[in-house]
């Protein structure tokens, strides 16, 4: 009967190879996460002055003259949650940061359409490039997805989440979904209705073209 010593060892190296590659591969990511680590924002937020009652009785903008009131998710409407995750990242809380059918879905649209129809970014992948904007070339794309992965390592959903609720762009100086929620409706984003948390959960798209207090007709037909 002929030995199985040979193949034996033969696997052997290869485990061992492959095992080394994956351990070179932490290592290096490892490295370059702290090299470039990830730019988390500051406390740079607006600062409101609240009445017992919850409503804002004085408001200020921070030192760039954004206004941006801090917001927990579980001080924002469920029905904006809902809108937000069904229109921009139903699977958010599934996906590792990337969702690789949405990437390949976009790619197709575009593709067959002939223009950029779809950008299939996920909620992750928006507060990577909110937090460290880049060009639209391959290596802006290559720097997101870097930044997309650092966010999925140290932070959680509920956290990626929340910088979306306080960093989206709502048109002018305005970002995040309080400070759009008071400024285009006056009131807190606790208390949106379905018809308000729609628009609101679209405007990030165009937030210059979709401003309702300047375009309130393709701000509706958005919503």
């Amino acid at each position: 009967m002929p030995s199985a010593q040979p193949g034996g060892r033969r696997g052997w190296r290869v485990l061992r190879m492959v095992l080394g590659g994956l351990l070179l591969l932490w290592a290096a990511l490892w490295l370059a996460d702290r090299i470039w680590p990830l730019p988390l924002p500051k406390d740079d937020l607006a600062r409101v002055v609240l009445a017992e009652d919850g409503t804002p009785l004085w408001r200020f903008a921070d030192a760039n003259g954004v206004w941006r009131y801090p917001v927990r998710t579980d001080e924002v409407s469920p029905y904006y949650l809902d809108a937000l995750l069904t229109y921009e990242d139903r699977w958010f809380y599934s996906h590792p940061g990337v969702n690789p059918m949405a990437l390949v879905r976009a790619a197709w649209q575009n593709l067959t359409g002939g223009r950029v129809l779809s950008g299939g970014s996920t909620l992750s992948m928006q507060v990577a490039r909110l937090l460290d904007p880049h060009s639209r070339t391959w290596h802006g794309k290559l720097r997101q997805l870097w930044r997309t992965a650092q966010l999925e390592w140290h932070l959680s959903k509920q956290q990626i989440l929340t910088l979306y609720l306080n960093r989206a762009p709502f048109g002018g100086t305005l970002q995040g979904v309080a400070a759009a929620s008071w400024a285009y409706l006056g009131k807190s984003p606790q208390h949106l209705t379905h018809a308000e948390a729609a628009l609101l959960a679209v405007l990030p798209q165009a937030p210059s073209r979709l401003r309702p207090d300047r375009h309130a007709a393709r701000a509706q037909a958005a919503r």
